[in-house]
C-alpha cells in the first residue's frame, strides 16, 4: 500500500528552530544570476572602470600642480585639464552604462525568483499551506525578494567593487608614500575585527525582524479578512490590541537592528575622517622635509578621500547582506519543501467517471496517529450519484478531498476509472473532477473570471451558452443584476455577496467545469429552501450525465442521490437506497431526524407501523 509522507517544512517555521542563514544560502540562488551574466559582467567591467578613473584623476591633480602650476607654464595646464575634463565625462558615461545594465538585470532576476516561488507553493499541498501563517509566506513573496533583489542587484556587485577599490587605492598610496600608506593600511585593521563581530549579531537581529514582519502581516490579512466577525462581536479594540502588540513588538526589534547597525556605521566613519586627519599632519611635516611634494600630498589627500564612501558605505552594503542572507534562508525553506502530492504520467483516454475507495485509510499529515478515515470501500459507477451522511466530524469532507487530491490516502487507493488518482497527471486528474465546497473560495476579480476559473481559456474556453447554463442550474442569476453584469469584480473573498450568493456562484463554476466527477461538499448549505428546491431540480440533469459525490446533512439533499453511503466514525458502515436505509438502519433514520426537524415527530412511527416498506414512499414524500 502507497503511504504519503510529510517533511518537517510541511508543518511551518518555528521561531525557536531557524535554519542558518550565511553565504551559503546566497549561494544556493546563484542560478538566477546566469541568465543575466553579461548584464552583470557589464556591471563589474564599469564599476571597475569607474574605480580606475577615480584613482587617475587625482594622479592628473599632481601633475598639474607639481608641473605647471610649480613651473608657472599656464598653456601646459589646458591639456591636462582637458584630460582630467575626460576622465570625468567618462566615468559619468560608465555610470550610466551601469545603472542601465543593472535596472535591467536585477528586476528580471526578481520576477524570475518571484514567478518560481509563487508556482513551488501552488504545488505544495493542503497540509503545508494549512500549517503555515500567510503573513508569513506574504513577507517572503514580497519583502525577502526584495531584500535579495537590491544585494544581489546591488550590494554585492559594490561589495566587490569598493573592496577592490580599498586594496588597489591603499597599493598606490604605499607607493607614493608609503609611512602615510601604511597609516591608511592601519586603519582597515579594525574596520575588518568589528565587520566579523557585526556580521554574526546583525543577521540573527535581521532575521528576528523578518520573522516579526511576516507574524505583523498575518494579523493585518486577519483583520481585514475577518472584519465582519470582528465588528459583529464589538471586538475591534481587542484585535487592535493584539496588532498594536505585534506592533511594538517589531518596532522594538527593529530599533535593536537599527542601534546595533548606527553603532557600526558611526564607527566606520569615525575611522576614515581619524585617518585624514593624521595624513595631513604627517603629510604636512613630509612636504616641509622635501619628502613630498605639494602636488603628492594633494593627491594622496584626494585619494585617501575617495576611500570614505566605500568605507562608509560598507556597513550599509554589510548589513544589506546580512539581510538579504536572512531573506535567502527564509525563501529556501519553501524552497527546500518537497511536494509531498506529486502527479503521475497517465491520463485516461476515455474517461466515463467511475469513482472508487479501495480500502482507504487516512491521516492528516500533522496527526498521523489520529486516523480520520479507515477501511473505506465504496464504489460510483458512471453517471450514479452517491450522498454520503454522517455527523460531525465523521470524515466526510476528508472522504472527498482526497478524489482531487487536495490530500493522499495514507493505505489504500482511489481510483478513477480504474487508475489510482496518484498515477494520473494532476493536471488531468483536476480536470476530470471538480469541487464545489461549503465554504467556497472567490476571487478578487469579476464574476464572469470566478465562473470560468475552472475551465482552460486557451484550452477550453467556456462560451456564454455555457455560462448562461451553469448560471441557471445554479439559480446564480442575481450576477445579472449587478452593477456591471458578469463584468462585475465582486471583492475579495466575495465578501460583497452572501452567503448563499458565494454557494451557488461556487456550484456554477464547478459545473461550468464539466467534469466526469462532481464532488459537492455540503454545497447548498447556506441556501434558502425554495432556492435549494430549485438548485436540486437543476442538479437532477447535470447529475445524469456526470458521476456525483455529495456531501449531505439535509434529507433534501439525500434525494438528490441514487444511493446514499452512511459513514460513522470514519468508515462507511451502510451503503442502500435512501428507502432502504431508512427502514433498516436506525443510526440513519435518527442522523436524518436530527437535521430536519419536520421529519423528527414522524419518521420512526410510520417506518414501524409499515413493515412491508410502503411506508417508504410515503416517508419519501414528506421529506420531498
Amino acid at each position: 500500500m502507497a503511504t504519503t509522507a510529510t517533511s518537517p517544512a510541511e508543518l511551518g517555521p518555528d521561531p525557536d528552530v531557524q535554519p542558518p542563514a550565511g553565504v551559503h544560502s546566497l549561494w544556493r540562488l546563484r542560478g538566477y544570476l546566469r541568465p543575466h551574466a553579461f548584464s552583470i559582467a557589464i556591471m563589474l567591467f564599469t564599476s571597475l572602470a569607474a574605480v580606475g578613473l577615480t584613482i587617475a584623476i587625482p594622479l592628473v591633480t599632481e601633475a598639474v600642480i607639481d608641473g605647471p602650476v610649480s613651473d608657472g607654464d599656464t598653456g601646459a595646464i589646458w591639456p591636462l585639464g582637458l584630460l582630467a575634463l575626460g576622465l570625468g565625462t567618462l566615468e559619468a558615461f560608465l555610470l550610466w552604462w551601469r545603472r542601465w545594465a543593472q535596472s535591467t538585470a536585477v528586476l528580471a532576476m526578481e520576477a524570475a525568483m518571484r514567478h518560481d516561488l509563487y508556482a513551488h507553493l501552488q504545488r505544495l499541498p493542503m497540509s503545508f499551506h494549512s500549517r503555515w501563517q500567510s503573513g508569513q509566506l506574504l513577507s517572503r513573496a514580497v519583502q525577502d525578494l526584495s531584500s535579495l533583489r537590491r544585494f544581489l542587484g546591488f550590494g554585492l556587485v559594490f561589495l566587490i567593487v569598493n573592496i577592490t577599490q580599498v586594496v588597489v587605492v591603499c597599493i598606490v598610496l604605499l607607493g607614493m608614500y608609503w609611512p602615510l600608506g601604511l597609516v591608511v593600511a592601519a586603519a582597515a585593521a579594525p574596520i575588518v575585527w568589528l565587520s566579523r563581530r557585526f556580521e554574526k549579531r546583525y543577521v540573527v537581529a535581521s532575521r528576528r525582524v523578518q520573522d516579526e514582519q511576516g507574524d505583523l502581516a498575518t494579523l493585518a490579512e486577519e483583520g481585514a479578512m475577518g472584519i465582519r466577525v470582528i465588528k459583529a462581536f464589538g471586538r475591534s479594540e481587542h484585535v487592535a490590541a493584539q496588532y498594536e502588540t505585534g506592533a511594538r513588538r517589531l518596532q522594538a526589534s527593529s530599533v535593536d537592528k537599527v542601534r546595533l547597525a548606527s553603532r557600526f556605521w558611526t564607527f566606520l566613519e569615525v575611522i576614515p575622517n581619524l585617518a585624514v586627519v593624521v595624513v595631513l599632519l604627517l603629510g604636512a611635516i613630509g612636504v616641509g622635509r622635501g619628502a613630498l611634494t605639494p602636488g603628492e600630498l594633494v593627491a594622496f589627500i584626494t585619494l585617501l578621500l575617495s576611500l570614505v564612501w566605500p568605507v562608509s558605505s560598507l556597513g550599509v552594503i554589510l548589513a544589506m547582506g546580512q539581510e538579504s542572507m536572512a531573506a535567502a534562508a527564509r525563501v529556501l525553506e519553501v524552497f527546500d519543501t518537497e511536494p509531498a502530492i506529486v502527479g503521475g504520467d497517465q491520463v485516461v483516454a476515455e474517461p466515463r467517471g467511475r469513482l472508487t475507495f479501495d480500502h482507504v485509510d487516512f491521516a492528516f499529515p500533522d496527526a498521523p496517529d489520529e486516523t480520520v478515515l479507515r477501511d473505506v470501500c465504496l464504489d460510483l459507477a458512471p453517471g450514479e450519484t452517491v450522498a454520503v451522511v454522517g455527523a460531525t466530524g465523521s470524515g466526510k469532507t476528508a472522504l472527498t478531498a482526497l478524489v482531487p487530491r487536495l490530500h493522499d490516502v495514507t493505505d489504500g487507493r482511489v481510483l478513477v476509472d480504474g487508475v489510482d488518482v496518484r498515477d494520473l497527471d494532476l493536471t488531468h486528474l483536476r480536470t476530470l473532477v471538480a469541487t464545489a465546497f461549503e465554504d467556497p473560495i472567490l476571487f478578487s476579480m469579476s464574476a464572469r473570471e470566478n465562473l470560468t476559473l475552472g475551465r482552460d481559456p486557451d484550452l477550453d474556453p467556456a462560451t456564454d451558452a455555457e455560462i448562461d447554463e451553469a448560471i441557471e442550474v445554479a439559480q446564480a442569476g442575481f450576477v445579472r443584476d449587478l452593477p456591471w453584469g458578469l463584468e462585475t469584480r465582486i471583492g475579495e473573498q466575495g465578501m460583497a455577496l452572501s452567503g448563499g450568493q458565494r454557494q451557488r456562484l461556487a456550484l456554477a463554476r464547478a459545473v461550468l467545469a464539466r467534469p466526469r466527477v462532481l464532488v459537492l461538499d455540503d454545497t447548498l448549505s447556506a441556501l434558502d429552501v425554495h432556492t435549494e428546491k430549485l438548485v436540486e431540480s437543476a442538479l437532477r440533469n447535470v447529475l445524469a450525465d456526470t458521476t456525483g459525490l455529495i456531501v449531505a446533512h439535509r434529507a433534501s439533499t439525500v434525494m438528490l442521490a441514487d444511493r446514499v453511503a452512511l459513514l460513522q466514525d470514519g468508515t462507511v458502515t451502510d451503503v442502500g437506497t435512501h428507502s432502504h436505509l431508512l427502514a433498516t438502519v436506525p443510526a440513519y433514520r435518527d442522523l436524518l431526524a436530527a437535521s430536519d426537524d419536520d421529519l423528527a415527530g414522524d419518521l420512526a412511527g410510520d417506518v414501524d407501523d409499515d413493515a412491508d416498506g410502503d411506508a417508504d414512499d410515503d416517508l419519501e414524500e414528506d421529506v420531498a
